[in-house]
């Protein structure tokens, strides 16, 4: 018995030696610190910026438009508000479902105006209008039709995607006139020819107020809009080998010139190689070429975010007068 007992003792004093030599516990880590908020994105001249965490993007009528200053207005169709707004320069028009400029847009016509902050907390900044064609092309969205009233030539249509798994609006009313053209297969159709249960895509106008869809034009099929796209893709390219890919001057020094070239310029970016020959002007305001366009040579093209830079050693060891540091910009490629 003696022996069981001192054999338990001595377990136990050895469970409090072991005890006693442990560490005390360390205190509970305290909480890692809270990373910091992301900077706050604000339109900056000579960058590229679009603040996509604080914007606006109403539905408008086109109201007017000021190629020189490009400047207008639209009227915001919800509420009937006039808005004045400054086109940023690399702001995209999404035109006939692809890129265009603001010489494309009509006005009367119905676009998503995409708005933004200045210094004063005006939401003037504009850096896109998306057009009718191109928002429900994007999200693959028709109207389709639940009744035709012939005598009124006016329709009665569900807004929704290409399944209709998701609907954005019942009961769009879609007003045609005699400056309504209609398009089937690529070819012109007739109102006759819109059927209950098609699915439908539309260019329209609004008429000064309210919430008002007038059709210019008519997509009875998806190749019908195709057409259109095709058309302005070509209209686009030609204009862009004619007048130049647009875009921001980054820095000047000596002989190299940094440039950033905008979004609507991609198909002369594509053209672009290191050792290649282009010729490059100084814009303005308006984005046309203020002086005479100079020869530069391809040294280094990098991606930065969605945008192309470019470094050029221009010819003749220094950069002319005119080039300044978020300034505009236009280049073309040397034939």
């Amino acid at each position: 018995m003696k022996s069981v007992l001192s054999a338990v003792a001595a377990s136990l004093l050895l469970s409090l030696a072991l005890g006693a030599a442990e560490p005390a516990a360390k205190p509970a880590t305290a909480p890692a610190p809270a990373p910091d908020a992301k900077p706050v994105l604000k339109i900056t001249p000579g960058k590229v910026i679009i603040p996509f965490d604080r914007m606006q993007r109403p539905w408008g009528e086109l109201i007017s438009l000021d190629f020189a200053t490009r400047t207008g207005k639209f009227r915001r169709e919800n509420t009937d508000e006039v808005v004045s707004f400054t086109v940023m320069p690399y702001a995209e028009l999404l035109h006939h479902a692809t890129l265009g400029d603001l010489q494309d847009f009509r006005v009367g016509e119905r676009a998503i105006f995409r708005l933004h902050e200045n210094e004063k907390g005006e939401w003037v900044w504009l850096t896109y209008i998306q057009d009718e064609m191109n928002m429900m092309h994007g999200h693959k969205e028709y109207f389709y039709v639940d009744t035709i009233n012939a005598e009124k030539k006016q329709l009665t249509t569900t807004w929704a995607n290409f399944d209709k798994s998701f609907v954005r609006e019942k009961g769009v009313v879609i007003t045609t006139d005699a400056e309504t053209r209609y398009w089937k297969a690529g070819q012109p159709a007739s109102f006759a020819d819109i059927k209950v249960g098609d699915k439908l895509r539309t260019k329209t106008h609004g008429v000064g107020k309210g919430k008002v869809r007038v059709a210019w034009e008519v997509f009875l099929d998806d190749e019908s809009l195709a057409k259109f796209q095709t058309e302005q893709k070509v209209v686009h390219a030609e204009r862009m080998k004619k007048e130049g890919a647009p875009g921001y001057v980054d820095e000047v020094d000596g002989p190299t010139l940094k440039l950033t070239l905008f979004n609507e310029g991609g198909d002369v970016a594509k053209q672009l190689k290191v050792g290649k020959t282009v010729k490059v002007a100084p814009a303005g305001v308006d984005r046309k070429p203020s002086a005479e366009a100079v020869e530069g040579k391809v040294t280094e093209l990098k991606m930065n975010g969605r945008q192309q830079a470019v470094t050029l050693e221009m010819a003749g060891g220094k950069t002319p007068g005119g080039f300044q540091p978020a300034g505009l910009f236009r280049l073309w490629m040397n034939e």
